[in-house]
């Protein structure tokens, strides 16, 4: 399991990666990875992520660049001391690969900003030596 943890402006993102062997079809080409996110407001405003950006990269050196509103369908307000957790999915045609991004944000001024996503690993288990 892959772990990263990035703190940008008192917000703090943690997450978690595995690998989902009953959901892949390595001889077709297709890993899939699981990603639990927890995000947590340790400053004293209130914030909502507006929207994502992921960069996922394969073991090819492929680079993928996804875009989208909110994350799961919605747009969490957090409080101060607030947290937000979901999980996702990531398809890969490779093994192993990387993910990392950024979320923008919006204080209650209306203040835009954009918070860090660490770079995390997906891999299948004895896939990197």
């Amino acid at each position: 399991m892959s772990i990263s943890e990035a703190v940008t402006d008192g917000i703090r993102v943690e997450v978690r990666a595995e690998y989902v062997p009953e959901q892949s079809e390595p001889e077709q080409k297709r890993w899939l990875f699981a990603y639990h996110i927890r995000i947590t407001n340790e400053s004293d405003r209130t914030v909502q992520l507006v929207s994502r950006h992921w960069i996922i990269t394969d073991a090819d050196g492929q680079e993928e660049h996804v875009r989208g509103e909110g994350v799961v369908g919605r747009q969490p307000v957090l409080e101060s001391g607030a947290a937000h957790e979901y999980t996702s999915f990531c398809p890969l045609p490779t093994s192993f690969g990387t993910m990392s991004g950024s979320y923008l944000m919006r204080d209650t001024d209306g203040n835009m900003f954009e918070i860090a996503i660490g770079t995390f690993t997906l891999s299948e288990p004895f896939a990197v030596n």
